[in-house]
């Protein structure tokens, strides 16, 4: 039996993958993925809250690049642009990959500080999981410093992130030893789920993301940054945030020309994932992958 071919759907300023994930490929500021739907149709994501404005969906972003921001979007603020639209690649074994090539630019919108060559292949998995993988290496053009904001009451953040729609409640995190919390801060771990409950139609429905950290990723296991309900946010709703954050502990210096290779996996699902069956999807995904 042949394989079912992925749909892929362009406009000028995005793409959208099977019907499930829409990558804004052409955002001015940066490259995000929203809206983020489970395999039954239910948005996870929401892009540009009203607290956190420049939070959308589900991204990649560094703090701070040196000593120019690349997080918060209020000037001066460095900007994370496609070079042209990405290649879209219908793979033999049933995944979709879109490749494409993105500059990093300083606030003065001039200098770029580094070049990113990105992959991101869409995993169809079963009827209530797929994958999307990040697959990314970063490569300064001068000598870098790569930092974050140190965590007090906040901050420590950068890397990999989700922010989920405030109407995905009663959210638990969950780590790779089982534990489970209302918020985390820099615990490391292999992976980290966050799951809730969607209501479409007045109707609960257990949804939920886990991101994955591959071990060729630097400082792996990644300390994980994270909060269901946080008064960081200015309310008392579901903030559903969660960041793999690799630079949590210190900065990372990299030279001219050398690579920073990020490898991870967002899980989502319908349904409520048991940590046996998370820890089995993650082994498979490192079988399925080359260091």
């Amino acid at each position: 039996m042949g394989t079912v071919s992925t749909s892929i759907e362009w406009t000028d300023a995005d793409v959208t993958v099977g019907g499930l994930w829409t990558y804004a490929w052409a955002a001015r500021r940066r490259p995000f993925l929203h809206p983020v739907r489970t395999p039954a149709g239910h948005v996870l994501t929401v892009d540009a809250p009203d607290d956190h404005p420049w939070h959308h969906g589900l991204w990649f972003a560094i703090k701070y690049v040196d000593d120019d921001n690349f997080w918060e979007e209020m000037e001066p603020y460095g900007v994370v642009r496609h070079v042209g639209r990405p290649a879209a690649t219908h793979n033999p074994d049933g995944t979709v990959t879109l490749t494409g090539d993105i500059a990093w630019t300083r606030p003065d919108r001039t200098t770029v500080a580094i070049d990113e060559h990105r992959l991101l292949t869409h995993v169809p998995i079963d009827d209530g999981t797929y994958a999307i993988d990040l697959d990314t290496t970063l490569v300064p053009t001068t000598a870098v410093r790569l930092d974050r904001t140190e965590f007090t009451t906040w901050g420590g953040y950068g890397g990999l992130t989700f922010r989920g729609r405030p109407d995905l409640t009663d959210t638990t995190l969950m780590l790779d030893d089982g534990s489970t919390h209302d918020r985390l801060t820099g615990t490391p771990s292999t992976w980290l789920d966050i799951s809730g409950t969607v209501a479409p139609d007045g109707v609960n429905a257990p949804a939920g993301v886990t991101l994955f950290d591959h071990p060729v990723n630097r400082r792996h296991p990644v300390p994980f940054y994270a909060s269901t309900k946080n008064e960081t946010y200015g309310d008392d709703g579901w903030s559903n945030f969660a960041n793999a954050a690799f630079l949590w502990d210190e900065p990372l210096h990299l030279e001219a020309d050398e690579p920073l290779h990020v490898r991870h996996r967002t899980l989502i699902h319908d349904d409520k994932l048991s940590t046996d069956r998370i820890a089995a999807e993650y082994d498979a995904w490192l079988s399925a992958v080359s260091t």
